[in-house]
């Protein structure tokens, strides 16, 4: 489903004693840029702050006057988003995937409501990870704009208590950071062992520039046959010429598969050769580790 996003960057951070939130690090990447990483299927994304350099390009917007709060930001990046769908992003999610934002707009589209939000671990209402039908928001925000003579101040509940919504929950995606226990609480959430290995390839690809999603189990196992049959060097090495040989190739996860195919044949080739020459009598194979 098309969507442009609109992502609220521009807070206080007063419970991080006014520190730069979306610039604070989670798993080495700024909190916004792994937002802008999860939104970067949207057809226009508009950031709602100052202007600062970011992973990948993005509209600048900013409401009037600066800090007029959520409302008010929000309307201010709608004013720049043509798409009939919109999702509504803060910008301090680190556990936030694009996936996450497919669900949202899949409900959305199933359930015919105004919007689609995550409810966190407590159940609360997530509006800022939201995907929302752009008329329904503009309409609601006229109507408080005329009722209130303007947006400045207004909770975001003025807003979704006006909306038809759905909600799925994932206590997950929906943590955000608001305060530097929460910080903590993510960077060590990011290096626990059913996570860190997605968390780093996604945050390496990130910052490599790649969009390539490849079977990370083929990888482990091919570097693990290299360590056995070959020397425990050769699995580092192998994998990285794995990769190489496939972006000459046709460079997909499907060259990855065939090239780390090959590789892990060779190898098993290599340790059967070892286990003859043993069993002959001969030198076994040398352990460069």
């Amino acid at each position: 489903m098309p969507y442009d996003a609109v992502v609220l960057a521009g807070g206080a951070a007063r419970r991080l004693g006014g520190a730069d939130k979306p610039g604070v690090r989670v798993g080495g990447q700024a909190l916004l840029d792994r937002v802008l990483t999860a939104c970067a299927d949207a057809r226009t994304t508009v950031v709602v702050a100052a202007p600062r350099s970011t992973a990948r390009p993005v509209r600048w917007a900013r409401e009037e006057p600066p800090g007029a709060g959520p409302v008010a930001a929000l309307a201010a990046g709608l004013r720049h988003i043509t798409a009939e769908h919109a999702v509504a992003l803060s910008a301090d999610l680190p556990f936030l995937r694009a996936d996450t934002l497919r669900r949202l707009l899949t409900a959305l589209g199933e359930s015919g409501a105004d919007g689609a939000l995550l409810t966190d671990a407590d159940g609360r209402d997530q509006p800022l990870v939201a995907a929302y039908r752009t008329a329904a928001l503009r309409r609601e925000l006229d109507a408080l704009a005329a009722a209130h003579d303007g947006l400045t101040g207004l909770p975001l509940r003025r807003l979704t208590g006006a909306l038809r919504l759905t909600r799925v929950p994932d206590p997950h995606a929906s943590f955000d950071c608001d305060t530097w226990d929460d910080i903590v609480n993510a960077r060590a959430r990011i290096r626990e062992h059913g996570h860190v290995l997605d968390e780093w390839i996604s945050a390496v690809k990130d910052e490599l520039g790649i969009d390539l999603d490849v079977d990370t189990n083929v990888l482990l196992d091919l570097a693990r046959d290299a360590a056995h049959g070959v020397a425990r060097p050769a699995a580092p090495l192998t994998t990285f010429l794995v990769g190489y040989a496939a972006a000459r190739g046709e460079g997909g996860p499907e060259a990855v598969a065939e090239a780390a195919r090959k590789a892990a044949a060779l190898a098993l080739r290599w340790e059967e050769e070892a286990a003859e020459a043993g069993e002959s009598g001969g030198p076994s194979a040398p352990d460069a580790g």
